[in-house]
This record gives C-alpha cells, sequence and structure tokens, in this order.
C-alpha cells in the first residue's frame, strides 16, 4: 500500500468513526427525547441500536490503532428534534450516508489490502443495511 493510499485509508476509517459516535449519541438523544403515541416503540428501536453502533466503533478504532493512526475522537454533527418523525427521518439520513461512505471503504481496503477490514466492512454494510431498510419500513407506514 502506498504511502497515499494508507493516508487515504487512515482518514476515511476516521471519518466513518465520527459517524457511529453520532449514531451512538443521536440514538441516544432520540430514545430520551422521543414522545407521542410511538414513544414506546420508538424508544426500544433507538436504544437497540446503540450496541452494533458501538460495535462498529470499536472495530474501526481498533483498525485505526493496527495502522499506526490515532482514532478520531469527536462525533460527526447531531441534529437535535424533538418530533418523532424527523428523528426517523434524520436517521434514514444518516445510515443511507453511512451505507454509502461503507461501501466506497469497503473498496478502498480492498485496493489497500486490507482483506480482514474488508470482511469486517461487509459485516457491518449488512448492518447498515438492515438499519436503513427498519427505519424505511417504521416511515412507510407513518401516519
Amino acid at each position: 500500500m502506498t504511502d497515499a493510499g494508507k493516508q487515504a485509508l487512515i482518514d476515511g476509517l476516521n471519518e466513518d468513526l465520527r459517524g457511529e459516535f453520532q449514531a451512538v449519541i443521536m440514538y441516544r438523544l432520540y430514545a430520551s427525547l422521543v414522545q407521542g403515541p410511538y414513544r414506546q416503540e420508538l424508544r426500544a428501536f433507538f436504544s437497540a441500536e446503540i450496541p452494533e453502533e458501538l460495535t462498529h466503533a470499536q472495530i474501526l478504532a481498533d483498525k485505526l490503532a493496527s495502522l499506526g493512526a490515532e482514532p478520531a475522537t469527536t462525533p460527526a454533527a447531531v441534529k437535535v428534534t424533538r418530533d418523532a418523525k424527523e428523528m426517523l427521518q434524520t436517521a434514514l439520513k444518516a445510515e443511507v450516508e453511512t451505507l454509502e461512505r461503507y461501501i466506497r471503504r469497503r473498496k478502498q481496503a480492498e485496493d489497500a489490502g486490507e482483506y480482514g477490514l474488508s470482511v469486517h466492512l461487509d459485516d457491518i454494510i449488512a448492518d447498515e443495511t438492515h438499519h436503513r431498510d427498519e427505519l424505511q419500513q417504521m416511515l412507510a407506514r407513518w401516519p
């Protein structure tokens, strides 16, 4: 792997890590703030997403450290809202963007010869696809 290729991968992984930190904070915040007739269901949904996002963050931070880089310590910006439908829409937008990033990152990892990372990214892509699909289904039946 070239120095430029390694640095591009590191930069991308740190962007992904900031996104995972964002997701943890967003889901925790939304689980706490959600109100209305669907509070119980949405609170459970948002809370259930947090452990997977933390696992993704752990994988990314560990890989960054193994590449000799310093893992990011700050999240991407979190949109604060108190409207339940807007929470779902915001989460869906974030999941779609995250999925697109991971698809690019997977190719980047493979091009860099980081095949183990590619496998981890396949698993993360599957998780993020599931999150996207769940959010789409929830919004599809939203009044």
